[in-house]
């Protein structure tokens, strides 16, 4: 859980480097460049000795779908909702992990699904506004697929590595960058997106380094790590952690102001899920151990 709870710390600063230099720049491009410079950091650690060709694919299709799609459905959807409403739509995100983890174990887990809609309603009650000012329908699915893929993306990666226990996470991550970004390349080709290279500055650039090797490539690399160490239940939690810790480094660091009320609630909320999560799991060990 202390993988989590670092990734959010930082994750929570990276929203304003975005919202304040990345704006004109063309969001595919963004993704691409974010996606290269990952593959970057994790390329020098990777190793295809004993790794099963499907398995290269496997890897490759996870990271496509839960970095590449994700960043090109979140970021496309700027151009359709306010940032408020952006943040409120990925209040989604812990059912997704809860529903696609149901899916792929073929169980219904009612107590996890509890969890993961108390921790949307955290979310909601923070981020709540009056969010049908205008046509929002596209916007709000792009978010939706954003968050499935992310969701899928997490439940997947902590499946596949339960299965394949000699993999080493260092070893093979730079498998998951390298089909984000081959999904990020495409699309910026079919979207004409390249031209954003001539208009990018040096400041932009910086961001861009910065947001691609430790937001994202160390970041996403520690998430995933502390999605293979994490019950269900807590890892869906987490995912409407980082939004509410980003609107207290807003408060703190930038000075900005916001209903402290909803605030307060809706972050107890989310604790509260968090706490439940994590008793159920210590009841599920204490079980196993006594049988």
């Amino acid at each position: 859980m202390g993988y989590l709870i670092l990734t959010s710390l930082v994750w929570a600063f990276s929203f304003f480097l975005i919202k304040a230099n990345l704006g004109s720049l063309d969001p595919n491009f963004v993704t691409c460049c974010r996606m290269l410079f990952a593959l970057l950091v994790f390329a020098p650690f990777l190793r295809l000795k004993n790794i099963h060709f499907k398995q290269i694919w496997q890897l490759m299709l996870i990271g496509a779908i839960q970095y590449g799609v994700m960043y090109l459905c979140f970021l496309r959807s700027f151009k359709y909702l306010d940032a408020y409403q952006a943040a409120l739509f990925t209040t989604f995100t812990p059912l997704y992990v809860i529903l696609i983890n149901n899916l792929f174990e073929k169980k219904f887990y009612w107590y996890y699904l509890q969890v993961a809609l108390l921790a949307m309603l955290g979310g909601a009650v923070i981020y709540y506004k009056n969010i049908f000012q205008t046509d929002i329908l596209l916007g709000f699915l792009l978010v939706q697929g954003s968050d499935v893929s992310f969701a899928f993306g997490q439940v997947a990666y902590k499946r596949l590595r339960a299965q394949q226990t000699q993999l080493r996470d260092l070893a093979v991550y730079a498998l998951l960058f390298a089909g984000a970004l081959a999904t990020a390349a495409v699309a910026t080709s079919l979207s004409t997106g390249w031209h954003s290279a001539n208009l990018i500055t040096g400041k932009q650039l910086l961001v861009l380094i910065y947001l691609g090797t430790i937001a994202s490539g160390i970041c996403f690399f520690l998430w995933n790590k502390g999605a293979v160490t994490t019950n269900t239940a807590t890892l869906a939690v987490f995912n409407n952690l980082k939004s509410p810790l980003a609107i207290v480094v807003s408060i703190i660091f930038f000075h900005e102001s916001t209903n402290l009320t909803r605030l307060i609630i809706g972050m107890s909320l989310i604790g509260l899920a968090l706490f439940m999560a994590e008793k159920y799991n210590r009841q599920l060990l204490l079980k196993s151990q006594t049988t």
